[in-house]
């Protein structure tokens, strides 16, 4: 059975920027999953993301992180994460969970 966007989206709500205490995908920094068939058994998953800030000390760590969670998914065969600065990231990109947990409105 093929993988969706909502399960990766759902894997990905696991990962956080450490500096702030709302999940990636709620912080508005996931832009794209694309899942197709991977070269072994399995699924590949690709995630264009990009981060509140380009200087953002922890671009390495939270780009791993998604990987890692990602390679975890049951018939994940091959997951890769590209950093986009286009559009830039800004507060309006928030859920409203998100605001709900940062006091934002």
């Amino acid at each position: 059975m093929a993988i969706t966007q909502d399960e990766v989206l759902a894997a990905l709500k696991e990962c956080y920027d450490p500096e702030i205490p709302v999940n990636i995908v709620d912080l508005g920094l996931i832009y794209e999953v694309r899942v197709s068939p991977g070269a072994a058994q399995g699924e590949d998953i690709e995630v264009e993301m990009t981060l509140t800030a380009p200087g953002c000390p922890s671009a390495g760590q939270i780009t791993d992180q998604v990987k890692q969670r990602l390679l975890r998914m049951p018939g994940v065969s091959g997951a890769n994460v590209e950093l986009v600065w286009y559009p830039q990231w800004t507060p309006e990109r928030l859920s409203a969970e998100a605001r709900r947990q940062l006091g934002i409105d």
